[in-house]
This record gives structure tokens, C-alpha cells and sequence, in this order.
């Protein structure tokens, strides 16, 4: 991880909704989600769905930008009891305690593709929660269905063509977790990669067309070495996996935990009409 500097955006958010005060850790996840919103060009008073919303991140940083008379519907599949140090029910309770709680609604435990509304959204978020999806096909469905509730589509994701040496280990971190996921049931943050191609295609392929894509520096946070840290935690785990998957494996940990001093990977952001 690279060194941090808090932004201006990020004081006057921490100053004016009393939240996050003396938590490191949160304040450079926030820092890089309102970065994510700033190039997704959020507006004031738009009314936004926000697919995969977790311990709300950029959920927070959404609700900031549309101001007091915007609206951010968040929705997660997970239960409120899942999630680290703190739950996602207990992390969603935080904000809605806020003066940012009145602008979000949260649907925590529901299938976007079962969330039924007549509602028609200014946007659609997208942020660091495709990975989590089980197959392309779920993907490529929740796209259709926010095909016809929303005008524009923004998504991000961690980028797979790292830019530099250092990203490296995160990158096979993550290849480590898919592979783990395809032979053990868990419920990790990585089911599946996806890169910006695929991602690019799966949302033409939904009916939108890509207007604007951009790269946001994401080296400084503590993803990287989080997902190497879980990773080689599993690594005895590859012994029932088939001779083939364990050498490639054992290739990717003895490159992944060389002495190199890690970064994450970057997001890319892909928005589309």
C-alpha cells in the first residue's frame, strides 16, 4: 500500500456527517469510493439504485453527492449477520443514524433480480461487487433488468491488466481466490473475475451503450494485501484440488509472496446510456 493523503472532499464528508472520525481504515475506503462517484458524474437530487451495496462504502459517498433531496436505494444479497469487523447490518446502521440516513433506503438479504419496483432510476451503481457474482449469466441478467429501470449505468471494478510490478500480487490473489471458489463452496468476496472486456460486453449485450470509461488510482488501499493476507490462509486447501490446478497455484503463491512491496490493483469505470 502506498502512502495516503486525505482529500479536502473527504475532511469536509467526515466534518459535516460525523462519521468516521479517527477510523483510518474506513476513511481510505471512502476516499477512493468518492473518487468512483466523482467519475460516475453523480448529480444533485438524482435518484439512484446501487446494486451490491455491502457495508455501504460508496453508498455513503452516493448519498453525499445527491444531496438532501436525491435518493440511493441499496440493495445487497447478503444477510445482515455477513461481513467484518462489523456486519453489514450493524455498518448500514451507522449511516442510516447519519444525516445521510434519511436519503438511503437499504434492502439487505434481497435478489436484486426478485426486488420488484415501478420506479424509474437516473442511475444504476455498479461498485466492486461483480466479483462476487457466482457466473456470468447472473451478471448479464441483473444488467438486463436495469436496462429497463434506468437511464445510465455506472459500474467499477478492480482492474486485471495491473499498470505496475507492485499490483502484481493482488492480481494473483484474486486468480488464487476464483480458483477456490470454482472447487469449494464459500462465501468470499471472489466467486468470480471479471475483466473490462467481458464487462464491457456483458452491458452492450444488455442494451446500453458504453459512453465513457476511465481509470481511478486505487495503489494506496489495503485491498491488495488483505486478498494475498486470505489468500495464502487457504493455501493447504488446493491439496484436494487436481495435480494440474495445485501446480498452477503453487506457481502463483511463489510469484504472489515474493518480497515486493504490494498495491492494489486500480478500478476501472465503465458508464454507459
Amino acid at each position: 500500500m502506498t502512502s495516503f493523503q486525505s482529500s479536502d472532499q473527504l475532511n469536509h464528508f467526515i466534518h459535516t456527517y460525523n462519521l468516521y472520525k479517527g477510523d483510518t481504515i474506513q476513511q481510505i475506503q471512502l476516499n477512493h469510493r468518492m473518487e468512483l462517484v466523482n467519475a460516475f458524474q453523480v448529480e444533485k437530487g438524482m435518484r439512484i439504485i446501487e446494486i451490491g451495496c455491502g457495508q455501504g462504502d460508496t453508498t455513503a459517498a452516493l448519498a453525499n453527492a445527491v444531496g438532501e433531496n436525491g435518493k440511493i436505494v441499496a440493495i445487497d444479497i447478503a444477510k445482515e449477520d455477513y461481513g467484518a469487523p462489523l456486519t453489514l447490518g450493524q455498518a448500514n446502521q451507522v449511516i442510516k443514524q447519519s444525516p445521510l440516513g434519511d436519503r438511503i433506503s437499504f434492502y439487505l438479504d434481497t435478489d436484486f433480480l426478485e426486488f420488484e419496483t415501478n420506479e424509474t432510476f437516473d442511475m444504476a451503481i455498479l461498485s466492486h461487487s461483480s466479483w462476487y457474482f457466482n457466473s456470468p449469466s447472473q451478471l448479464q441478467k441483473y444488467f438486463s433488468k436495469l436496462r429497463r429501470i434506468t437511464k445510465k449505468l455506472c459500474f467499477a471494478e478492480w482492474d486485471l491488466a495491473y499498470a505496475n510490478i507492485q499490483q502484481r500480487p493482488h492480481f494473483l490473489a484474486a486468480s488464487i481466490l476464483a480458483l477456490y471458489s470454482n472447487f469449494v463452496s464459500n462465501d468470499g468476496n471472489i466467486q468470480h473475475l471479471f475483466d473490462k472486456r467481458q464487462i464491457q460486453t456483458y452491458i452492450e449485450d444488455a442494451g446500453f451503450n458504453i459512453i465513457d470509461q476511465s481509470t481511478v488510482d486505487a495503489t494506496y488501499l489495503q485491498d491488495g494485501d488483505w486478498e494475498r493476507s486470505y489468500a495464502n490462509s487457504i493455501r493447504e486447501s488446493f491439496s484436494e484440488a487436481s495435480p494440474m490446478i495445485q501446480t498452477l497455484v503453487e506457481s502463483y503463491y511463489d510469484i504472489m509472496n515474493q518480497p515486493v512491496e504490494g498495491q492494489s490493483l486500480n478500478s476501472f469505470v465503465l458508464s454507459a446510456i
